[in-house]
């Protein structure tokens, strides 16, 4: 994958991050300003805790790191950012399927309308100015056509192409929930204003990021929250029966393939592309509760609910189609990342109510 070399040093104009000063914008805008760039966050700082992530970035890199405070549904101010923009990663998003259950019309209006509203302000500005946008593996419904056996405590496909594999981008859409529906609309749009405007557009399908940063909830952001609450020894809530499995990827890749995609953009444009840990980081929930517990060194508590609306069994990504477009990869094995976030943690001081609250 190639680095934030690939975007002109020589342009001075910032690159623009919606949602920067969330877990994974805070850790690309560190990247890029580490890389010489100018940094333009763009956050209404909605989620409990993320002033810390502006407050870190500002230390570091000074003056290579703007804010504007501002939310997406405001289509001026977001028209406003996007001019000065050599280079855009949308991360800016409602990202909880629970908080979509109980207040849809912000969820629409975050997801979809602000993902038009920074659309259409591409469109009107004629400089083509690429964009990569965040989207998620919920684009693929809850998979429950997919059928499934029971193999090692975890939920696996019983077709063997599917458990070598993953989920490729071939699979049929099927939005679920607010939330999918949402961020599905979004995503189809961005691909829409690659194809019906020549916006240099691509879409990342995330599944499972975690890493340093990371300030998860019970709704979102999971590997960091059970962290959270085993090390303050706090009971977690496991929905489901624990064996559902996600693979899972560290932070510092995924930003690494987000650079590579916009160092592609003009072979890429219009394009979806799976970004995930793949079967060599697939984990089950009770496999991350177990290693958590040894790296706590301390019996866990757990509680258990039932299956939660639009709930996955499986998703595990095939990646192929994106290192095919942009080369291998690069994955930190699972059990070397989540202590390194374990070890991160263990520094903070979390916000109390950053362990229960989700995004908004």
């Amino acid at each position: 994958m190639t680095d934030v070399g690939a975007l002109d040093p020589g342009d001075d104009r910032p690159v623009l991050i919606t949602g920067g000063a969330g877990f994974i914008g805070a850790n690309l805008a560190d990247r890029l300003a580490a890389g010489g760039h100018r940094v333009l966050i763009y956050d209404a700082l909605l989620r409990p805790g993320v002033e810390r992530n502006l407050d870190w970035l500002r230390e570091r890199h000074g003056q290579r790191i703007a804010v504007s405070i501002s939310d997406v549904r405001d289509s001026g101010a977001i028209a406003e950012a996007a001019a000065q923009a050599k280079a855009v990663f949308h991360l800016a998003a409602q990202v909880a399927v629970t908080t979509s259950l109980s207040d849809p019309r912000a969820d629409f209006e975050i997801n979809a309308l602000g993902t038009f509203n920074l659309l259409d302000a591409l469109r009107l500005n004629t400089n083509g100015v690429p964009l990569v946008f965040a989207s998620t593996n919920k684009v693929y419904g809850d998979l429950g056509d997919v059928p499934l056996r029971e193999q090692d405590g975890r939920h696996m496909p019983a077709d063997e192409g599917l458990r070598a594999g993953g989920i490729g981008e071939d699979y049929p859409l099927a939005f679920h929930t607010p939330y999918g529906c949402s961020k599905g609309a979004a995503d189809q749009y961005v691909l829409d204003y690659a194809r019906s405007y020549g916006i240099p557009a691509a879409v990342l399908r995330m599944s499972c990021i975690y890493g340093e940063r990371q300030l998860g909830t019970e709704d979102q952001g999971w590997v960091a929250h059970f962290l959270i609450r085993a090390l303050r020894g706090e009971t977690i809530t496991l929905f489901g029966d624990g064996r559902q499995v996600r693979d899972i990827l560290n932070v510092k890749d995924a930003v690494a393939a987000y650079l590579g995609v916009v160092s592609r953009i003009d072979a890429l444009s219009g394009k979806a592309y799976n970004l995930g840990g793949g079967p060599a980081n697939a984990v089950s929930l009770r496999e991350l509760l177990s290693y958590i517990q040894d790296l706590v060194g301390e019996p866990l508590s757990v509680r258990h609910e039932d299956w939660r609306q639009g709930d996955q069994r499986y998703f595990v990504a095939d990646t192929g189609r994106l290192e095919a477009a942009c080369g291998p990869l690069s994955a930190t094995p699972w059990r070397t990342g989540v202590a390194e976030l374990a070890d991160w943690l263990r520094g903070q001081e979390i916000p109390q109510d950053s362990a229960r609250r989700s995004a908004a």
